[in-house]
């Protein structure tokens, strides 16, 4: 904690700023900074009313957390790998079943088993969902045969980089209570002495249950937002454990469900935390060498969660009218599935990483 946060904002454009410490260099304690290999950047992809995370290893793997909304269909994901010279993603993490969260899968893997090199391997909470999205999802599985993984907290992602761990604290083993957000994957990012937490939608009682059961895994330097910043995430003792110094949220401007809520802002504000919100910033690139963090927006604004509380009432306030004519639709609506199946193929389960 305590690190460097320097921000580039060019609109159109994200460019990375040069990191402000070098490898090697002397920490000021007396004591040499840990050389790397290079930077580790998490990308949080401006998909609206969603979630689509790209990480990129110090060694260039990448890990893709969900591929944002199903009306979408992938594209804003496909266009933005597209852009970066990407056509592999080695680790597709799938936090949960829901469609503003696997929405891009199956175009997502469909381009790139066949115009790109391919999806490494796909992880799953293996909790199911009903609907036509979770099967196409599993559908573009099968068809492409990609190997797919059913994880449960203390699994690990084979990462190449020694120096990079990827470490799953969420669903627990043996879950059997079928709750899609409560059972999400929660993956934790440890570089040097960076730390990254994404919670995917976990709500308050699953942040309970990690603050007691592995409170010391929670720290982190950088927190995705649980739930799109809803209040029913990012709870006091969760905020507490993670102690970020920065924020990503995950939302519209115009998110008709009012994300993020001003209790999470206010929250934000009273721990000060500096906060990106892709509906107000774009694309948001964190890149680390391990100790220093640089930030990189699509756009300009503001980073304290005062100043965004005041962006979002006047976004709010303007759009109201329109709002009011249009019925909210629930989080991932999509047509029914008549029955429930974990993930498998031809009756065989999914597999599970080693210990």
């Amino acid at each position: 904690m305590g690190r460097t946060i320097t921000v580039v904002a060019i609109a159109g454009l994200l460019v990375l700023a040069g990191c402000s410490g070098g490898f090697g260099t002397d920490d000021g304690d007396g004591t040499a900074a840990v050389e790397r290999s290079g930077d580790l950047e998490i990308h949080h992809i401006d998909v609206g009313q969603a979630d689509s995370t790209l990480v990129v290893t110090p060694s260039n793997e990448t890990i893709l957390i969900d591929t944002g909304d199903y009306r979408d269909d992938g594209e804003t994901v496909i266009d933005y790998l597209e852009a970066r010279d990407i056509d592999r993603i080695d680790h597709l993490v799938t936090t949960h079943g829901h469609a503003d969260h696997i929405g891009g899968h199956p175009a997502v893997i469909e381009s790139l088993e066949t115009e790109g090199e391919g999806v490494g391997a796909v992880y799953d909470s293996g909790v199911p969902h009903t609907t036509a999205t979770y099967d196409a999802y599993l559908d573009a599985i099968e068809a492409h045969d990609v190997t797919l993984y059913e994880v449960a907290a203390g699994d690990r992602l084979p990462l190449e980089s020694d120096d990079l761990t990827a470490t799953v604290l969420n669903p627990p083993e043996n879950e059997t209570s079928g709750d899609v957000d409560a059972n999400g994957i929660v993956l934790a990012l440890e570089y040097g002495d960076f730390s990254y937490l994404a919670t995917g939608d976990i709500a308050e009682r699953t942040e309970r249950r990690l603050v007691e059961t592995r409170g010391d895994d929670l720290a982190a330097d950088a927190y995705q937002a649980g739930h799109h910043g809803s209040s029913t995430s990012s709870s006091a003792p969760l905020l507490d454990a993670v102690a970020p110094e920065v924020a990503v949220v995950s939302s519209p401007l115009d998110s008709r469900y009012g994300h993020p809520h001003d209790e999470v802002l206010a929250a934000f504000a009273d721990r000060g935390v500096e906060t990106y919100w892709t509906g107000v910033h774009g694309t948001v690139v964190l890149a680390t060498d391990g100790n220093e963090i640089d930030v990189a927006t699509e756009r300009e604004g503001p980073t304290a969660p005062e100043a965004l509380l005041e962006r979002k009432a006047d976004a709010q306030s303007s759009l109201a009218a329109a709002q009011s004519s249009l019925a909210a639709a629930p989080d991932g609506l999509d047509r029914p599935r008549a029955n429930e199946v974990r993930p498998s193929f031809d009756g065989a389960p999914a597999r599970t990483l080693p210990r």
